[in-house]
């Protein structure tokens, strides 16, 4: 391979442009209203807002996993909240053994790190790290002893559990809202692919994503009822259309996706599928964690020295400077770039608003409750449409938290916001800078390996003239998921800097022939197309 290196272009055009929002937006927002109004009300009746932090770290749990079908979600969010209570729970135990600020920043940056890796690991979503590393952050930071700890932590994990629930209630009245909503949106890809690739610009990668991510979040659904049997089948539906796009139909695809968009039956698209294509490989926590090191060391170098930075300046809050540098840190430079600028624009029109807010919120606690729970909805229900956007809301709302103790001087939070803004946005994009993802190009290489073997077993298959049943399409749904992990490692290394050129060149050629050997699956999976259609269960 080439020794020589690139670097990627700082993308400036569109990194402010908002996109459309998400068809559940108000579903994040609402659930961490509910979440987080009863704690706050509770200890706004008791005159004890000053514990307030506590409570809100298990409330914010319930931003987590609202793309995830409820079996995955409740998993996944009981996972959250004791990642959070760990968090927390170190924190408090550093904040109540000393009071050193070098030592408190350092053990938050440490922090910070394992929370971006096992979030990335984990593929948890959004918010991701930010929420964990903000909770733990602040708590170091807050006036602690070993004996106040427990209750403090029992606090948490009360108004965590209150946030499960919340997060799992609307399982109770569309009980397959989350699957139908993934293979509702792999129906569109499909059908948008199939449209496209008449006119030769047909985005496989794409639609072969959101095939992907229906069929995942079936397998992590839980039992296969009914309803889930009949979206495996349409599932395999825009798997055969991505196959032989030539021969689909897209309307009839928009129609599925338009009726699982609704609260009725789930449309029937074919004869059951084999049980072999609900197998799932999983990778081992390890092994996905191994990659991530250069990220979790950029995360720590990162946080550490920005929360040094602001000591050094004077500044009360050190643990603004650290949580803004840890934000930044993407898949690659090229997207921490992006999310720098995005951070740092949020929170100065943040600032504004928070000036012009703070003469409302000063009028009481019950004053200054309701407007950080206005905040609250406000940021989840613009996040979607560009980090920026929503950080004018998160700003705000995390300068009202600290006055949850007490009221303070607007002009001086104002102040200190500003500065550890820039410094934890300077300083974290010049660690990124610093540590380079060598791996990155590695990961390349892997995903090319494991492509390369994918589309080998699929050729032989087809070429056998009796196959095991379901083996074609188990190998194809492999062949698939390579296809989906090879562009988005390709995506991240491509937006990294400092490393050896990379193979664009093998990466397109596997990616043509990936299809191509899928394409060549279609006859097969046609023959297990229904003779009577649009039946209904």
């Amino acid at each position: 391979m080439s020794s020589a290196t690139s670097t990627p272009r700082i993308p400036l055009a569109g990194v402010l442009r908002l996109g459309r929002p998400s068809d559940i937006w108000f579903k994040p927002a609402l659930s961490v209203v509910a979440a987080v109004a009863p704690p706050n009300l509770t200890l706004l009746a008791l005159d004890r807002l000053d514990l307030a932090m506590y409570t809100m770290a298990g409330s914010l749990c319930a931003l987590y996993a609202h793309n995830r079908p409820y079996a995955a979600r409740a998993r996944a969010l009981a996972w959250v909240v004791l990642g959070m209570l760990g968090g927390l729970a170190v924190a408090l135990v550093t904040a109540s053994l000393t009071t050193n600020a070098v030592a408190l920043v350092t053990v938050g940056a440490l922090l910070a790190a394992v929370q971006k890796a096992l979030c990335d690991a984990t593929r948890i979503g959004p918010p991701g790290n930010v929420v964990l590393t903000f909770i733990s952050s602040a708590s170091l930071f807050a006036p602690q002893t070993l004996g106040q700890v427990p209750g403090h932590l029992a606090l948490g994990l009360a108004a965590g559990a209150w946030a499960w629930l919340v997060a799992m209630a609307p399982g109770l009245v569309r009980p397959h809202g989350p699957e139908r909503r993934a293979t509702a949106h792999a129906l569109n890809a499909a059908a948008a692919y199939a449209e496209a690739h008449r006119t030769g610009d047909g985005r496989a990668p794409v639609a072969a994503a959101a095939v992907h991510a229906a069929r995942q979040s079936l397998l992590s659904a839980g039992a296969r009822t009914a309803p889930r049997r009949a979206l495996e089948q349409l599932v395999v539906r825009a798997e055969i259309a991505l196959a032989a796009p030539a021969d689909t139909d897209p309307a009839r695809l928009r129609g599925w996706a338009r009726d699982l968009r609704g609260a009725g039956p789930v449309p029937h698209a074919g004869a059951p599928v084999a049980d072999a294509e609900l197998t799932s490989r999983r990778t081992l926590l390890w092994r996905r964690l191994g990659p991530l090191t250069p990220i979790a060391v950029r995360t720590a170098l990162g946080c550490a020295l920005a929360g040094y930075a602001s000591l050094a300046l004077g500044i009360g809050r050190p643990y603004w400077a650290l949580v803004t540098a840890a934000a930044l840190y993407q898949a690659n430079m090229a997207l921490t770039w992006s999310r720098g600028v995005q951070r740092v624009v949020g929170n100065l029109v943040g600032v504004l608003l928070f000036a012009a807010v703070v003469p409302l919120a000063h009028l009481g606690p019950a004053a200054l409750v309701l407007c950080c729970l206005a905040f609250n909805f406000g940021a989840e229900a613009l996040m979607g449409r560009n980090y920026w956007l929503g950080s004018i809301c998160v700003t705000p709302m995390a300068l009202l938290i600290t006055e949850f103790a007490g009221f303070q001087e607007p002009g001086r939070l104002i102040t200190e916001r500003v500065v550890d803004t820039l410094v934890g946005a300077l300083v974290g994009f010049a660690a990124a800078v610093a540590v380079t993802n060598r791996r990155a190009g590695h990961r390349v290489e892997h995903a090319l390996t494991a492509v390369e073997r994918a589309r080998e077993r699929v050729a032989r298959l087809l070429a056998e003239p009796h196959t095991a049943p379901g083996a074609l399409e188990s190998a194809r749904s492999d062949l698939t998921a390579a296809l989906v992990e090879l562009r988005a490692t390709a995506d991240a290394a491509a937006g990294e800097w400092w490393q050896r050129t990379r193979p664009e060149e093998r990466v397109v050629l596997a990616e043509q022939t990936g299809h191509r050997t899928l394409a060549a699956t279609a006859g097969q999976a046609r023959r297990s197309e229904p003779t009577t259609e649009d039946v209904r269960q």
